[in-house]
């Protein structure tokens, strides 16, 4: 009897690795993936999704095909750092609203961080509000505008991070720029891969004290199904 039970546990475990297994091979050999396009008045921006914040990707494709970012802000600007965006309460705010405390409802996404995944010029990441924890808002997020850093600043953020940056995460914050102080702190989870110089108009824009744009910039982000090399063949997004 102690027999019979014994290779009936051994053939689960077998059945579950196996299932496992299978599912792993599955999501690697996957042809397609989603391009998100946030649509606004001055022009489109071009993202995709990282598969390695599953969480993260999808809850924010969930909220785009239901349409939820529709008319929603870019409520919050900041040149050299950020454009922020996705408070539900942004939909039809009269002018002067103070934003960015909406979305609260929608509770928390666990945080996703990854060494490889850092505040370059272009990441999309979750904005949040205080916790120890570090969870992410359901539906808030920013895209970094950035600004250079040097040497001295990154072995600094190093320190007091304890992180370290590979020499071609190094090279991009020299170059490029980003906004490194907020790396491991706050979820990256996709990138720009076409419209910088639309992220560049919006963050360059006329605004208040609050940081909330004198004129409305609208929003809308849909998401489509396309196979990866086409991707990359036409914004040149390379896949890891």
């Amino acid at each position: 009897m102690k027999k019979k039970y014994f290779f009936k546990i051994i053939i689960l475990l077998l059945i579950i690795g196996f299932s496992s297994k299978n599912s792993q091979a599955q999501r690697k050999k996957s042809k397609k993936d989603y391009l998100v396009e946030i649509k606004t008045s001055l022009g489109s921006i071009y993202l995709v999704l990282y598969e390695d914040t599953p969480k993260h990707r999808e809850n924010f494709l969930r909220l785009a095909k239901k349409k939820f970012f529709k008319d929603l802000l870019f409520h919050r600007i900041k040149a050299k750092f950020m454009i922020q965006g996705g408070d539900p309460e942004s939909r039809n705010a009269p002018k002067g609203k103070i934003l960015g405390a909406g979305g609260g409802e929608l509770g928390l996404i666990d945080a996703e961080f990854h060494p490889h995944r850092f505040h370059k010029k272009g990441a999309l990441a979750a904005a949040r509000r205080p916790n120890p924890a570090k969870a992410s808002s359901a539906c808030q997020f920013y895209i970094v505008h950035g600004r250079k850093f040097t040497e001295r600043e990154l072995s600094y953020l190093e320190q007091q991070k304890k992180i370290q940056y590979t020499p071609a995460q190094k090279k991009l914050y020299k170059e490029e720029g980003g906004a490194a102080m907020l790396d491991q702190d706050y979820t990256v989870y996709g990138e720009v891969i076409k419209g910088m110089d639309i992220v560049d108009k919006i963050a360059t824009q006329d605004k208040d004290r609050f940081d909330r744009p004198y004129k409305d910039i609208k929003m809308n982000i849909t998401v489509k199904k396309m196979r990866k090399k086409k991707i990359t063949k036409k914004y040149g997004y390379q896949y890891q």
